[in-house]
């Protein structure tokens, strides 16, 4: 498989203090329709949770009586079930239409709304991390539209579904199963800490929270209090999302300066498409290697001293587009695991910067 499948952010983020604002009203209700979170069931009468809580209670020296309390709240969405499973009919990828998408009039402008609320905060997260404004905020943009859509299901209800109940016909059920049971824990351990009522807070069907849809196991170690206020709040605090953000690209060694991406073309005489797409997003290639197998670099690409890989970037019965892609490409996929995703978070945060520039 060439290109690395679109993927939850679910692997990136996570959860923390900030949650005592989200308890209030939430400031960023989604104004598209979303699935159905009717809830089903409830979990407080089940062995298997009852068992569970025993043992995260054990494992993570909480009152078992509280753990208890909190998932006895905690309701089956059926809806959820059936949104987790890989889609019955695989459309055929189109770049063209994932980026009309999110490079579309209403976005940008959003995002230059926030550019110049934020413009303070963005230079002085630039600043402390050495990750360009427009990064932040394209992924901001992808992610919830800057806060309009940051999910509605109640995210004990959304991870209680995802540990309980998860599909078992799903391709690789034992492994994401043990990954949101982590997830559920690692929820009710923050909530514990930070005194909050965790069948208040809200995110999305998988358990992603706040502007930027960081998971509860991330939050903890990527989310910053950025405005020095004693709370990290990725729900209503914009300082904190954008530090945060910031800080998680540090994280995955993103290098200041470093282009994303270069064009490329081919030289049909000499290319050997499978030895180029082989590493698929991996960036592996020696400039001078790159260009021995058959792609053409302009001068910028030439003088890059890192590595390359070909990114490959279908468009439907289209023929396909492709860049040669950098370490701080790979960069932002380990933020959403697809070659897709990460051009969009580049074309929009570079077309926002564009409108904003002074």
């Amino acid at each position: 498989m060439r290109i690395l499948p679109l993927i939850l952010t679910c692997f990136c983020i996570a959860f923390s203090a900030g949650l005592h604002a989200a308890e209030g009203k939430n400031k960023h209700k989604s104004k598209i329709s979303a699935p159905s979170t009717s809830p089903g069931p409830s979990y407080a009468k089940r062995k298997d949770v009852a068992l569970w809580a025993e043992q995260m209670a054990k494992d993570n020296q909480l009152d078992v009586k509280w753990v208890k309390a909190q998932l006895a709240q905690a309701r089956l969405i059926p809806s959820i079930s059936k949104l987790i499973l890989p889609p019955t009919q695989v459309n055929k990828k189109n770049w063209a239409a994932y980026q009309a998408r999110f490079i579309e009039p209403k976005r940008i402008q959003a995002g230059v709304e926030f550019w110049r609320t934020n413009r303070v905060t963005l230079e002085k997260a630039e600043q402390t991390y050495g990750v360009p404004a427009w990064l932040v905020v394209g992924i901001i943009g992808v992610e919830t539209f800057y806060g309009q859509h940051t999910g509605n299901f109640r995210t004990l209800d959304a991870l209680s579904t995802l540990t309980f109940d998860f599909p078992k016909e799903h391709p690789r059920a034992s492994e994401r199963q043990a990954f949101f049971s982590k997830e559920l824990a690692q929820f009710l351990v923050l909530s514990h800490q930070e005194k909050i009522k965790p069948a208040n807070i809200k995110g999305s069907y998988a358990g992603a929270l706040g502007l930027p849809q960081f998971m509860p196991s991330s939050w903890a170690k990527f989310a910053v209090d950025f405005d020095g206020d004693q709370h990290i709040d990725l729900f209503n605090n914009t300082a904190d999302v954008i530090g945060s953000v910031a800080n998680y690209f540090k994280a995955f060694q993103w290098k200041s300066g470093m282009p994303t991406h270069f064009p490329v073309t081919f030289n049909r005489e000499q290319l050997d498409m499978d030895a180029l797409m082989a590493p698929d997003i991996l960036p592996t290639f020696s400039v001078g290697s790159f260009v021995a197998k058959g792609a053409v670099l302009d001068l910028e690409a030439l003088a890059h001293t890192g590595p390359l890989a070909l990114i490959e970037l279908l468009n439907g019965d289209d023929p396909p587009s492709y860049v040669a892609g950098t370490d701080n490409f790979y960069a932002i996929t380990r933020y959403n695991w697809s070659s897709y995703y990460a051009m969009a978070v580049i074309e929009l945060g570079q077309a926002v910067a564009e409108r904003v520039k002074p």
